[in-house]
């Protein structure tokens, strides 16, 4: 028998660090998308591009 313990599992993150790391990156797409509404030429590019389509 060898005297070498047994090698520990690897750990994942508990559940609620993943949600809350998810969470802050869906907050901060929605804040990108909303800034970007701010901007008056990023809209008006974004309606003409839109109605070009049609």
């Amino acid at each position: 028998m060898s005297s070498v313990p047994p090698c520990p599992a690897p750990r994942r993150p508990p559940a609620q660090r993943l949600r809350l790391l998810l969470w802050t990156a869906a907050v901060a797409a929605c804040a990108a998308v909303f800034a970007w509404y701010l901007s008056p030429t990023f809209v008006l590019t974004l309606a003409d591009r839109l109605w070009s389509c049609f």
